[in-house]
């Protein structure tokens, strides 16, 4: 059984990257050989058949965020990620976009009693300035139902009294938080230093009882009164209502009066530079479709954003634009991290490494079309890549002069830099890499010497407000284990592609549109009844030294790599006894650095009821957001194939208890009742159980690691189509309709869109294709759907779309719940389209199945000596 661990803090080690004292000449100049055309990316997987191919357009990418004026805004007012699309119409109701974030593991630790003494409210308080004026407990009044907040999903709505009801390991009680989310309208905006208690740390919030008279408010993490310095004093209720955080969920407090010399400036003055780290060492069809998403990518890029290009191969070239029209570089050894005099001659001489894209954009032009494929006779895995090299050169260069940097002359571009890696292999020469073959007899020392390397670099990153992507493409491995350290540590992200074409140039721009805060802290508190006992998360745990302590303060503190609108933390909780309230209190508080360098601290303040009823209890549980937490706590120890398997065997036994503990044993049976309440729970669990993260779907172990990494970061709307798809079918007149994920789907009349998170697939019934105007129309819709539904998600889905009986229509089967072989009863409970069908259609439909070694979900409950929950 999984139940929440507390695994050991990480390596907190903040040692910077060490470069060899070994002198270096000058670096050589190089010029850039002549220009040549590069085609279009392709619009579609090359593994797909040219026969089996349907045309797909090219997806949308947004335009370059913009948030207005940043001292009023944290973010920018555009539409969010997985929102429903626009121009089709749905016959059915969509689900609800909910909170999205992200998540990797973090450290788990339970979080401290809060002992300060409790106010009863019967009685004077304990200090009143001198009058006798009871508590106000405006927080009585507040209308729960229209307060549920937009960054934080709880798993249930109630919580459970008893203990031992409560803390059910099987399935749970936690929170998917949300704290870089971006939503119009935003949160209030507070311009005030937060009142915050003095005992425990805990912000006064909407729930807080003041004492109206002397302007005193009781902390509702400690029960501690504080002094509010005479500001909550109000002659009545209504008067308290015009503070924001007393009326407001969430709240932003921005501090920007302390800084000497700010001024708010508009996002085009303010864009942070983007550094393109490019490989030489790629075949000529690789190289082309690099190209041609280089070139879509700078001319999508706003005029203002100053832009660097480095390649690597076995030297490092950096591309100087100091030269007017003529492109050149300098070449730096890649064998070795670049020594100090190697680099001032980079930045103390004459050359421009960053230049605005207005004044430097036919130069890159000319230095994307020069590249030219790798030339040697070797092995795509064998080819030298000093990758490691080429990121340190990017960072010294962002860094700037370290002198003129200490004494204030040279000054910050706002926001995140961001470094950007086009990879097509593995990073085998210089520091930070590894063998060629794994059959190096000291491969295994080497690898971990290299991941702890490259850790380091990325946290040499993280300091100096970078991060680094690095974007994956072709069919080399690329020896995941060793890259992803750079990206995590930096708070960047890495993805594979199958080709760097069209969805590889989309998330290369929305990469770089990405607005990051620094410097984040994530701070945790809740009621003396709660105990946070596990979070995955996008950070570690933070040290003492970084954030502020109270006398009791019981907060659980996460230093975060990066603060943005992607990001999520998966909290698992448990009572710590019997629970006597009415309610219990949690408090998220993030503190970072915006774009515009201004302070925010945003402070999400949320209760719930507390129950005996474990009936009220199971109707209040978000079925989705608890299979979401379920899944990340089962992913989390799946590392390996092997990892994987035992975790399928660990959904098995989760799905028993909870209908043990929660549902009903049948009489005269050993067969139990799933709870109704919870009747898409067990189908979520059976899509991870055979789905792409714990299934055999797929098969290598790069894949799997970037998909393991992707979903413990991902937000819930992510998360969630990653888990278990959307099946959406297309009806005449261009509308839709949302079907449950099953095989019987496929009818040969019909076109369906299948949604899995970072796949979309298109399916063309044979019937549909064979009448080339519908067939066209339908596609149309399709593709317009798959557009809309992904048009702001990170990353990019792969669109892939194919008609059925074709060999690449295994994709699409492959991750339906089959059910074919089920009795027509089970099959019409949740399919009741198919009670329409006639037995010929039937039939046919059974007879057009590609059938998998797998058995269908009712099977896979019965098995457990379960009986299937009736579809909800």
């Amino acid at each position: 059984m999984d139940t929440p661990t507390r695994p050991p803090p990480p390596p907190g080690s903040s040692a910077a990257v060490a470069s060899p004292n070994t002198p270096t000449p000058r670096p050589e100049r190089r010029p850039t050989p002549p220009a040549f055309s590069s085609p279009l990316s392709a619009r579609l997987s090359p593994q797909i058949p040219q026969q089996d191919r349907l045309p797909l357009s090219s997806s949308r990418t947004p335009g370059s965020l913009s948030s207005g004026e940043g001292v009023h805004h944290t973010g920018s007012p555009v539409p969010q990620f997985s929102t429903p699309p626009g121009p089709p119409i749905f016959s059915s109701p969509l689900r609800p976009a909910a909170v999205p974030f992200q998540a990797s593991p973090a450290t788990s630790q339970p979080v401290a009693f809060s002992w300060g003494s409790s106010l009863p409210t019967s009685s004077s308080p304990p200090y009143s300035n001198g009058s006798s004026e009871l508590p106000l407990h405006h927080s009585a009044d507040v209308d729960e139902s229209t307060l549920e907040s937009p960054y934080v999903l709880f798993s249930a709505h109630k919580v459970l009294k008893r203990k031992k009801q409560a803390n059910v390991p099987s399935l749970g009680f936690g929170a998917l938080v949300s704290p870089g989310r971006e939503i119009a309208p935003g949160p209030e905006v507070v311009h005030h230093e937060p009142h915050r208690c003095q005992t425990c740390g805990a912000y006064s919030n909407l729930y807080c009882e003041i004492l109206v008279g002397s302007g005193q408010w009781q902390c509702v993490i400690c029960k501690n009164l504080n002094s509010s310095d005479g500001e909550y004093i109000a002659p009545s209720q209504e008067d308290l209502r015009h503070w924001p955080e007393l009326s407001s969920s969430a709240i932003d407090y921005v501090q920007n009066g302390n800084r000497p010399g700010f001024v708010p400036v508009s996002d085009t003055r303010i864009t942070a530079p983007i550094f393109l780290v490019i490989d030489e060492c790629l075949d000529e069809a690789h190289l082309q479709h690099l190209q041609g998403s280089l070139h879509a990518f700078v001319d999508s890029l706003p005029p203002t954003m100053k832009l660097g290009i480095i390649s690597y191969g076995r030297s490092v070239s950096v591309f100087d634009f100091s030269e007017g029209s003529v492109a050149s570089a300098d070449v730096l050894p890649g064998d070795k991290s670049p020594s100090q005099e190697s680099l001032k001659a980079l930045l103390y001489g004459t050359g421009i490494y960053l230049s605005p894209v207005h004044a430097s954009l036919p130069v890159v032009h000319t230095i994307f079309s020069s590249l030219r494929p790798y030339k040697l006779n070797l092995p795509e895995a064998s080819r030298d890549r000093c990758l490691g090299t080429a990121v340190e050169v990017a960072l010294s260069i962002i860094r700037g002069p370290s002198a003129d940097r200490t004494r204030g002359i040279i000054k910050r571009s706002g926001g995140n830099c961001r470094v950007l890696v086009c990879s097509g292999g593995p990073n085998t020469y210089g520091p930070g890499s590894v063998p060629h073959s794994f059959s190096h007899p000291n491969y295994a020392y080497m690898e971990k010497t290299a991941m702890k390397w490259m850790d380091h670099l990325g946290q040499a990153a993280l300091r100096h407000n970078t991060t680094v992507d690095i974007l994956c493409a072709g069919t080399c491995p690329v020896r995941i284990p060793i890259l992803q350290p750079l990206a995590k540590s930096s708070g960047g992200v890495l993805i594979l592609h199958d080709d760097f074409g069209e969805a590889f140039g989309v998330n290369l721009q929305r990469a770089s549109s990405r607005s990051a805060g620094s410097h984040g802290l994530f701070e945790i508190r809740c009621s003396d009844d709660i105990l946070v006992t596990q979070v995955i998360g996008p950070g570690e745990e933070a040290v003492v030294d970084s954030h502020e302590t109270f006398k009791r303060d019981s907060s659980f503190c996460i230093q975060m790599h990066s603060v943005e609108e992607t990001q999520s933390f998966a909290l698992s909780m448990e009572t710590k006894g019997d629970i006597k309230n009415d309610y219990v209190y949690f408090q998220f508080a993030v503190r970072y650095s915006n774009i515009y360098h201004t302070d925010i601290s945003r402070v999400i303040t949320v209760r719930l009821p507390t129950v005996d009823s474990v009936s009220m209890y199971l109707q209040s549980i978000q079925e989705n957001a608890a299979a979401v937490l379920i899944a990340k706590r089962t992913l989390l120890h799946a590392k390996t194939f092997s990892d994987a398997i035992d975790m399928r065997l660990t959904v098995d036994e989760r799905v028993k208890d909870i209908a043990v503990k929660y549902g009903s044993q049948l009489s005269k049976s050993k067969l139990y009742q799933f709870p109704q309440e919870l009747s898409t729970l067990p189908e979520s669990l059976f899509h991870l159980k055979r789905g792409p993260l714990l299934g055999n779907i797929v098969g290598h172990d790069d894949e799997r690691s970037v998909l393991r990494n992707l979903f413990l970061n991902a937000s819930f709307d992510l998360s969630l189509r990653m888990l278990a798809p959307r099946c959406l079918m297309h009806r005449e007149g261009g509308t839709f309709e949302e079907l449950p994920a099953y095989d019987l789907a496929m009818q040969s009349n019909v076109a369906v869109v299948l949604d899995h998170g970072t796949e979309i697939f298109i399916w063309l019934g044979a019937d549909l294709a064979a009448q080339e105007g519908k067939s066209a129309a339908a596609l149309a819709a399709c593709r317009t759907l798959a557009e809309e539904l992904t048009e702001h998600r990170f990353p990019a889905p792969r669109i892939l779309a194919f008609k059925e009986g074709s060999s690449q229509a295994r994709y699409f089967v492959s991750r339906l719940i089959p059910a074919h072989k089920d009795p027509p009863y089970e099959q019409e409970a949740r399919f009741p389209q198919l009670r329409t069908l006639t037995p010929e259609q039937r039939t046919r439909l059974k007879s057009s199945f590609l059938h998998f070694d797998d058995y269908s979900f009712c099977e896979w409950m019965r098995s457990l000596k379960l009986v299937p929950p009736e579809p909800s």
